[in-house]
């Protein structure tokens, strides 16, 4: 995932492609990246959008960075279609 901190609105983009060719899911959020508050945005972002807990989700790596791997704990099956609907 791709993460843009403090921006103007709470949204996932789609997918983008980095320097390294790696396609990634990017998303903004308007809390700032200080005391883990724009990791805990995007994770309540993606639970709202995949219909499941916010417990369910969280940031396994890359805390202070903007490219984060995210964890989703839940059915596979169940989640999959909602998971291609967020990357566009």
């Amino acid at each position: 995932m791709r993460l843009t901190p403090a921006a103007s609105v709470d949204r996932i983009d789609g997918l983008v492609e980095d320097a390294a060719g790696v396609v990634r899911l990017k998303a903004r959020v308007r809390a700032v990246a200080e005391n883990n508050k724009a990791n805990r945005a995007v994770e309540k972002l993606i639970a709202k959008h995949l219909k499941i807990g916010k417990t369910a989700v969280g940031v396994v790596a890359g805390e202070t960075s903007r490219s984060k791997t995210i964890r989703i704990s839940a059915d596979p099956d169940a989640i999959i279609e909602q998971i291609q609907a967020l990357s566009g």
